[in-house]
């Protein structure tokens, strides 16, 4: 049994040999403890309610309740309490992960990833960071631009509040850059890349990186990506 300060891990997926196998990966690290399943999203929202876990990894496609609703039932806005959830999918292009990612998840993997990224992706939303598929997250977002630049004039409002350095660190997130990239790219330290990525999140009002990226493209701040 784990012990304490153990990452709580909750696995919601419908596949039982796929869910099988994410609570023996999981099981087996001394820092993380797998304290349920579920086999659909209804079950996972109500075994989430009940063993509060830190992490909630949640499948997309799932019977009853897809993940999307289940996402946001527990992470969504107006949740009082919002439970940090990893998001797993097939398709690194699936329409379903951006929704997930609106719904209030706080970052995507693929189902393919090597066990170890599956492991250190619940330790890195543990520790209050997001995470999403650098590689993909342009291609992601992009694909469905048209349907997502919906701006309200609030947010443009918001984004008019950001000085110049702030919006061009916003930009460099939402195209999938990393912070030590962003430094790079900018020829700051990566120290100045958190403050303003902690400043952006503030003056935005958003919960993480995640949700800025996610704020960038329905601004308009990103240009779609071709395909």
């Amino acid at each position: 049994m784990s012990g304490p300060g153990c990452i709580r891990v909750l696995v919601c997926e419908d596949q039982e040999l796929v869910r099988a196998g994410y609570v023996t990966i999981f099981g087996a690290q001394p820092d993380l403890e797998v304290v349920g399943e579920a086999a659909d999203g209804r079950a996972a929202v109500e075994a989430a309610h009940r063993l509060r876990p830190d992490v909630v990894v949640m499948d997309i496609r799932m019977p009853v309740l897809d993940g999307i609703a289940a996402t946001r039932l527990l992470a969504g806005p107006g949740v009082a309490e919002p439970v940090k959830v990893l998001v797993v999918t097939t398709f690194n292009l699936d329409e379903y992960v951006y929704e997930a990612l609106r719904a209030g998840a706080s970052g995507f993997l693929l189902k393919d990833a090597p066990p170890r990224q599956l492991v250190d992706g619940i330790r890195t939303i543990a520790a209050g960071e997001s995470l999403l598929a650098p590689a993909v997250t342009r291609q992601l977002v992009g694909r469905f631009a048209d349907r997502i630049r919906t701006p309200r004039p609030a947010a443009q409002e918001a984004v008019s509040a950001l000085a110049p350095r702030e919006l061009e660190v916003l930009r460099l997130v939402a195209e999938g850059l990393s912070n030590p990239e962003i430094a790079a790219r900018m020829v700051i330290s990566r120290e100045t890349v958190k403050t303003y990525v902690s400043r952006i999140l503030t003056k935005l009002d958003l919960r993480d990186r995640v949700q800025a990226v996610v704020f960038a493209h329905r601004v308009g701040l990103v240009a779609p990506a071709r395909e």
